[in-house]
């Protein structure tokens, strides 16, 4: 995520936190809005949306009082807690800092999977750490790194959501050197007609660097069925 759009989603975060959920200065409750107008049911739609962003950018929970107290302040022309020319780099510290630790926990998570995975009927386990099971043991020839092939596949993680997948009667077509490290070694191992589970390690798949929509992120295993066709 671009810095501008974290910096934009926070300023309309603000404005529909303040909107919808505003203190009662004496009691400390929270008071509900309804949406009565247009401008209400506007405001709220730009809540839900960058709210939606932002939990997918490592968000698990948020202080929406202390958003509201932000956007207050700077409206009422108070002296706020934080040096606004500060402000944007203070939240991308605390951006990075949660990526990281999402990072790390997903790496944990992966390091420990795969070691209860090596010890499987099936799995076998290359020098890189690629581990894969044999679903169908194809006999055609095997791809060069310089070769085009035809695949059907699925990509899941760990917790079974589906990220990408072929269509029937429609294969993809790509490089075998074209593609994220744990694939091309796959390829490179199989026979066409195969196919195999690939369980690939952050390092050999995305790394560190999340992909866009927010579905893999940070050192995510990735998991992948597929079938290679034939080379092209």
């Amino acid at each position: 995520m671009k810095i501008t759009k974290i910096t934009t989603g926070l300023f309309f975060l603000l404005t529909a936190s303040f909107l919808f959920v505003s203190c009662d200065q004496q009691s400390g409750a929270k008071k509900e809005v309804t949406l009565n107008t247009e401008l209400d049911s506007v405001s709220y739609a730009i809540g839900i949306d960058i709210a939606g962003n932002i939990k997918k950018s490592g968000f698990e929970t948020i202080n929406s009082d202390a958003i509201a107290k932000g956007f207050e302040d700077i409206f009422s022309d108070k002296v706020p807690l934080i040096d606004p020319s500060a402000a944007n780099q203070f939240v991308m510290n605390y951006f990075t800092k949660v990526r990281e630790m999402k990072g790390k926990k997903n790496m944990d998570e992966a390091v420990q999977f795969l070691a209860e995975n090596s010890k499987k009927d099936g799995i076998q386990t290359t020098e890189s750490g690629l581990q894969y099971k044999i679903l169908v043991e194809g006999t055609g020839p095997i791809p060069k790194a310089t070769d085009k092939v035809s695949v059907y596949y699925k990509g899941t993680l760990l917790d079974g959501r589906e990220f990408d997948a072929t269509a029937e009667g429609n294969p993809a077509q790509f490089g075998v050197g074209g593609v994220i490290k744990g694939w091309t070694e796959a390829l490179l191992l199989m026979p066409v007609g195969s196919k195999w589970m690939l369980y690939i390690h952050p390092d050999l798949a995305y790394g560190a660097n999340p992909r866009p929509g927010g579905i893999i992120e940070a050192n995510h295993l990735l998991v992948f069925e597929i079938e290679l066709l034939e080379i092209l």
